[in-house]
């Protein structure tokens, strides 16, 4: 299901926007770019606690981290966990 200009991605964005220091940028298609202040950092992160390739660093780009927009219960569970690696003192 493509999820451009979906409900689902304007949920998405704006649960990433209540994160801090996670500043979602304007991008087309059914994924979303993430200004971020350390991406390989973030990205190494989220992959080994979830999967290889859930969040992607684009070459060309810098300060930024590039998510495909999934199923609901995909995207909770990846806000889960970026909110945890960003905010330490949150994981139990």
């Amino acid at each position: 299901m493509p999820f451009e200009n979906s409900p689902e991605k304007d949920r998405f964005i704006s649960r990433l926007t209540t994160i801090p220091g996670i500043k979602p940028m304007p991008s087309a298609g059914d994924w979303i770019l993430i200004q971020v202040d350390n991406p390989s950092d973030l990205a190494r992160k989220v992959n080994r606690r979830l999967e290889p390739g859930t969040m992607r660093v684009p070459r060309l780009l810098q300060g930024a981290v590039r998510i495909d927009v999934a199923h609901p219960r995909d995207n909770e569970r990846l806000f889960q966990t970026l909110r945890d690696v960003t905010q330490p003192d949150r994981r139990a």
